[in-house]
């Protein structure tokens, strides 16, 4: 199970109960963990190296289609996210987490991948269903 950011949590209050809206992120980026990351900004173990990059995913209802359920709500990505090919070994991938910002920027969610994988030198591009994100309130 996976979360919402501590960044994410604190503006969703500030627009319930202040009426501040809430920021336009047109583009989210998906970043792969080897440890996984936890609601604190910038926390885990994201790959490096080797042509690792976040992946820009455009945030629209194809691409991330309608919430589902409830206690917890499910949030499921609708494509695959496919990350480029590496040219050195990043270890065992077990978590995901998504950003606003293809460097640094603010955690917005994170959860773990529907299942871990290895990723080695020469390995094609590794593509992931990224995992159903239950998002709860804590």
């Amino acid at each position: 199970m996976g979360s919402a950011g501590d960044y994410v949590e604190a503006k969703t209050l500030d627009a319930w109960l202040g009426q501040t809206a809430l920021p336009s992120v047109p583009t989210v980026y998906i970043g792969l963990y080897t440890a996984t990351p936890t609601d604190v900004n910038a926390s885990g173990t994201e790959v490096t190296g080797g042509s690792y990059a976040r992946v820009a995913v455009t945030n629209n209802t194809t691409n991330w289609p309608a919430a589902t359920g409830t206690n917890p709500s499910t949030k499921a990505n609708g494509v695959a996210v496919t990350f480029p090919a590496p040219t050195a070994n990043w270890g065992t991938a077990v978590a995901f987490s998504i950003y606003d910002a293809p460097t640094g920027g603010n955690e917005l969610f994170w959860g773990p991948l529907a299942a871990n994988k290895t990723i080695n030198s020469g390995d094609p591009a590794p593509s992931f269903a990224i995992g159903t994100l239950q998002v709860t309130a804590d």
